[in-house]
C-alpha cells in the first residue's frame, strides 16, 4: 500500500455538521476498502481564491492515508460524482 493525501472542499450551502458527516463518510470509505487513515484534519471554512460553481467559501478537509490503487480509483470516482464537493485532489506521497 502507498501513502496518499486527499484534500477536498465542501460547499458551504451545507451545514457545518453535515459537511463533517460527509468528510467522515469518505474516511469510512477508505477504511472499508481496507485502507488505513493516519491523519484527518478539519481545516474549517475558508474563502476560496476564486469562485467555484458560484461559491466563494468552502469547508476544507485533509485526509492522510495508506491504500491500494483500487481504493484510489473508487475514492476519486465517488468524489467526482458528489455534488457537494467543489474540488478534490489526491496525491501520492513519497516513501521516506
Amino acid at each position: 500500500m502507498n501513502k496518499y493525501e486527499l484534500m477536498f472542499i465542501v460547499k458551504t450551502t451545507m451545514e457545518s455538521d453535515a459537511a463533517s458527516s460527509l468528510a467522515n463518510s469518505y474516511k469510512k470509505l477508505i477504511t472499508d476498502e481496507k485502507g488505513d487513515v493516519t491523519n484527518f484534519k478539519d481545516l474549517g471554512q475558508k474563502k476560496l481564491a476564486y469562485a467555484i460553481k458560484k461559491q466563494v467559501n468552502g469547508f476544507y478537509y485533509v485526509i492522510n492515508f495508506k491504500a491500494t490503487a483500487e481504493t484510489i480509483k473508487e475514492l476519486d470516482r465517488r468524489l467526482g460524482l458528489d455534488e457537494n464537493i467543489l474540488r478534490h485532489m489526491i496525491i501520492r506521497l513519497d516513501e521516506e
